[in-house]
Parts: structure tokens; sequence; C-alpha cells
């Protein structure tokens, strides 16, 4: 099936993993300015974790929420706040993945023996605001034939019936078959080397805690065009 080209109704940018890069997200956010200064921003999740400057960065995303950006929720937003929900049974795994960094971040130095107490002092430090803010980030965003997901989208399925599961963790077809829709997704979750575009599919994580390149696509009507620092 040839894949349509892209419509979109606005100019939108979409950035990819940030996870605690706040002086690379800094840099990309001039650079779209100055690039594109008409576009919408929409980020693809995956704020948190593994980098260094996770409060910096969740601080700084939290200013641009009365600028019209759209925030999807990704999967170590969904582990931070199932820690918050149930540290004794899921704190072990956040902490595992990412989530050692995050904790420090925010100033807090409790042990991950105790992962109620470490709860506790992490709710306080991180603040009720941030948290119902992160409780509130949507799954999707749509502008015209294009999708925005944190992870994947069954490429079978229409991605409005998709669970949180697909969306945020990945489906395995996903990148190897060709939607029949017409809609295209852009992505991150999965480390690419460079920002790709195939089938549809546009994946725009570099991995920019291990790399320090952060990666994001800007989207105009019939082009997309990448964008990294």
């Amino acid at each position: 099936m040839e894949i349509p080209p892209i419509a979109v109704s606005r100019p939108f940018a979409a950035i990819g993993d940030i996870h605690g890069c706040d002086d690379q997200l800094g840099r990309l956010l001039d650079r779209l300015a100055a690039e594109a200064p008409e576009a919408e921003l929409v980020f693809v999740g995956d704020y948190i974790d593994r980098g260094e400057k996770n409060a910096e960065v969740l601080r700084r995303l939290m200013k641009l929420r009365d600028t019209g950006a759209t925030f999807l929720m990704g999967n170590h937003e969904r582990m931070c706040l199932d820690f918050i929900d149930n540290p004794a049974e899921k704190g072990a795994r956040w902490l595992r993945h990412g989530g050692l960094q995050t904790v420090a971040s925010f100033g807090v130095s409790g042990s991950a023996q105790d992962p109620v107490a470490l709860r506790d002092q992490m709710v306080a430090a991180i603040g009720d605001e941030m948290i119902d803010w992160l409780r509130s980030l949507p799954l999707t965003y749509q502008n015209g034939n294009v999708y925005a997901v944190h992870a994947a989208a069954h490429p079978e399925h229409p991605i409005r019936e998709q669970a949180e599961k697909i969306l945020i963790w990945g489906h395995p077809k996903f990148g190897k078959l060709p939607r029949k829709d017409g809609l295209w997704v852009v992505h991150g979750h999965t480390i690419v080397d460079t920002p790709r575009v195939s089938q549809g599919v546009v994946s725009i994580d570099t991995g920019a805690y291990a790399t320090g390149r952060l990666s994001g696509a800007i989207f105009a009507d019939g082009d997309v065009q990448m964008v990294q620092v």
C-alpha cells in the first residue's frame, strides 16, 4: 500500500525521549523557536529517569503548559506513578530502570530498602501539582493524518482503540507492518542511531541520556524535517 503524504492542519514539532537531559532540551527548544516558531510542541514521553536533571526537566515542561504544548505519557512516567501508588510492589522495578536518578534529582536521599518511606519523601519533594499533572498526561495526539504516541501502535488496529500498554510499552508488529488507514505515527521509546522515517513511522528517540543527542521532527503539510542537538 502506498503511504499517503503527511497532511497536518497546523505545523507541529515532536520531541523525543528526554530522560533528564535538561541541557539538551533547552538547546532543542531554542532551535525549534528559531527554525519553526509557529510549530506546536508535542513531547512523546519519558521525561524522567536515567539522566541526571529529571527535576529540572519536569519543572521546565510544566512552565510550557500554557503555551499549547502537548505532553504524552511515557512508560517511565507510568512506572513513577505506579511507584507512588504502590511502592512495596512497584518500587523496585522503577528504581532499577532509572528511578534512582530521578529520586536523586529531587534531593531525596532515602533508601530503596524502605520503599514506602522513600515514596513519602518523593511525594513531598515532587508536590501534588506535579503529580496531578503527570497523572493527567494523555496517551495520544493527533494532527491531520499524523498521530504521536510514546512507544507504538498496533498497525492492524485503530489507534483510538489501543490499550495503554501498547501505546507506552510497544508492540512487536509496530514498524514491521504498514498501516492501512493512511495514518502516520511518530514515536519515541525505541532508540535509533539517527531519526528515521520508514513505512509511515517516524522514530525520534536517539537515546539522549546515553548519546547526548536529543532529537525531534517538525511536521508540515507533505513534509517532515528532522532536528537534533
